[in-house]
């Protein structure tokens, strides 16, 4: 029943959130001093085109009336259509969606292999070389930021080494679609250069959304498995004579990693919900790049069709983490 009061509370919250969240990006997208019915029509369209234009997509209608409309669309389960691409938001953030998708999940999970393991290791050896060694790396980590990264990944290993690819998501056309993911249609086919030639094209992206992440990771693992090491039914259980790696993995790590895996929940509706950066960097065709071009076009449309998938993935994304928590910890329920 406490799930499931939870689950309800969260689900009742979530439309006054996402018309805060609509109304803000609406008055902020149409502060700016750009006229999108100029951007499309181009620089040699006359006034009267520009005209029809604007009175086309509503753009002449007065502001309050234009949002009013747009959340009206929203509510009939519409998102309008995009000035720059003529098509329904709706059906180009479908389209672009498991691109992301296939990208956050490798790097969450490139992010859970490395920090996991290495948050524990700096724990376990606290104050030593190696913790000193893990902790700098980990600031390191958190410190660069995602396109300077991404650059010196492309420099080292696309144009000195050519191991990996500069940009794009794979040569050519991609596998059949079943999933939209192409690592995992090209293993259902059976087609095993596609697979090769789509996990090169993943590399760069991958480790550059990866590395900040598996940071984030370790410093909430250490913190967790240092704040249990300290507890009173750590130290009894070591008084009792159990060897330490069963008191490690049978007793500390059971409770230190429910702080991390709420953690690790967060991490990832961050990299499907914020890879505008490293998408548009190498041109990967998601809704990081989608956003970024909407951004330059002044696509209103696109742009609060983003902002409310943005909403809507953090909003379940906290759902999912708060009923995991409840479930692995007897205290939350």
């Amino acid at each position: 029943m406490h799930l499931i009061a939870l689950a309800l509370r969260r689900i009742a919250w979530m439309p006054p959130t996402l018309l805060g969240l609509t109304l803000i990006v609406f008055a902020i997208s149409h502060i700016i001093p750009a006229d999108p019915a100029r951007v499309i029509a181009g620089e040699n369209a006359s006034v009267a085109q520009v005209e029809a234009l604007r009175e086309k997509f509503g753009l002449d209608k007065p502001l309050p009336q234009q949002f009013l409309r747009y959340v009206g669309d929203v509510v009939s389960g519409e998102m309008g259509i995009s000035l720059y691409s003529q098509r329904p938001v709706a059906d180009d953030l479908v389209t672009r969606l498991p691109a992301t998708f296939e990208l956050a999940l490798a790097a969450i999970l490139v992010a859970i292999v490395l920090g996991l393991p290495l948050g524990v290791v700096s724990a376990l050896y606290r104050n030593s070389l190696l913790d000193q060694v893990i902790r700098m790396i980990t600031i390191a980590g958190l410190a660069m930021a995602a396109f300077w990264l991404a650059i010196l990944l492309q420099l080292l290993f696309s144009m000195h080494l050519g191991i990996t690819p500069v940009q794009g998501r794979i040569n050519g056309w991609g596998p059949d679609t079943i999933t939209g993911f192409y690592t995992i249609d090209a293993l259902l086919r059976g087609d095993w250069d596609t697979f090769g030639e789509a996990l090169r094209y993943l590399a760069l992206p991958t480790v550059t959304l990866a590395i900040p992440a598996a940071a984030t990771i370790v410093r909430f693992t250490r913190a967790g498995v240092l704040n249990v090491m300290s507890s009173n039914f750590v130290f009894y259980q070591a008084a009792m004579g159990l060897p330490r790696r069963v008191v490690i993995w049978k007793y500390i790590l059971r409770s230190a990693l429910i702080g991390t895996v709420t953690q690790i929940g967060l991490v990832f509706g961050n990299l499907l919900a914020g890879a505008v950066v490293v998408e548009t960097v190498f041109s990967w065709p998601g809704l990081g790049l989608f956003a970024y071009n909407s951004i330059l076009q002044s696509d209103y449309n696109a742009i609060m069709g983003f902002t409310l998938f943005t909403g809507s993935v953090f909003i379940g994304v906290n759902l999912v983490v708060d009923i995991v928590q409840a479930t692995l910890d007897p205290r939350e329920r």
